[in-house]
């Protein structure tokens, strides 16, 4: 029989387990005693004197700030390539105006650490590309259209 003293989270039990002929160890139905350890009392750090307020600031006046245009470049196709999952433009492979055909890939997107090439869904004309290298897009975002 070996026996055993335990910690768990600050509680201290004494285990007995009684070894097997084959020699594998066997688990035995043992008393549990707990055993009470008596524990330093935490020091206290001394607090800092608190700082006084700063004086009170005078609010300015906020001029709104028109929304930043997307980067497409050129007016919008027809068929529209959407983002597959979140992630960060890696490359962009097509510019605005380029003949594209089904397969040919517009756009490098990294998710999950892996690199996703993005293709074109059907033979056409790149009418537009919305995205720039090191922009993070969301799952559906649009990243070019053609036509």
């Amino acid at each position: 029989m070996k026996n055993y003293t335990i910690t768990v989270n600050g509680n201290v039990y004494e285990v007995s387990v009684e070894e097997g002929i084959s020699g594998a160890a066997q688990t035995v139905s043992a008393p549990v005693t707990k055993v009470a350890v008596p524990v330093a009392p935490k020091a206290v750090a001394p607090v800092a004197p608190v700082a006084k307020a700063a004086a009170p600031v005078e609010p300015k006046e906020v001029t709104p700030v028109a929304p930043k245009a997307t980067a497409s470049t050129g007016t919008q196709g027809s068929i529209k390539v959407n983002a597959p999952m979140p992630g960060k433009i890696l490359e962009v492979k097509a510019n605005a105006g380029q003949v594209v055909k089904k397969g040919d890939v517009l756009v490098v997107l990294e998710a999950m650490k892996m690199e996703n090439e993005i293709v074109a869904s059907q033979d056409g004309t790149v009418a537009s590309v919305d995205v720039e290298v090191g922009k993070s897009v969301e799952a559906g975002d649009i990243l070019a259209t053609l036509n």
